[in-house]
């Protein structure tokens, strides 16, 4: 299945896009690399594709934002979401 939603500029799109109640993955289609990239980065989803590129590499974090669930799968991330943190402090001097 396929939805298209007519926006009337940029402004609108991204406000369209950023209103969903979930935020998995996205795709930009531009002419322009520069623009698809500056757009991407003001969307908010875990996974944003550009001209349809959706590359899916074990080294290459995927998750969601919002309502599209918390923590990540591969990569880095992937395993920090794992590990616990401890501060130790001891007296100086």
């Amino acid at each position: 299945m396929l939805v298209v939603i007519p926006y009337e500029d940029e402004e609108d799109a991204v406000r369209i896009a950023n209103d969903s109640p979930y935020g998995l993955a996205g795709n930009v289609m531009s002419g322009s690399l520069e623009r698809s990239v500056a757009l991407a980065r003001r969307l908010r989803a875990g996974f944003i594709g550009l001209n349809g590129g959706a590359p899916y590499f074990a080294d290459v974090p995927f998750g969601g934002y919002k309502e599209s669930g918390i923590g990540r799968q591969n990569g880095v991330a992937g395993f920090e979401q794992y590990l616990e943190v401890k501060s130790v402090a001891w007296p100086v001097g």
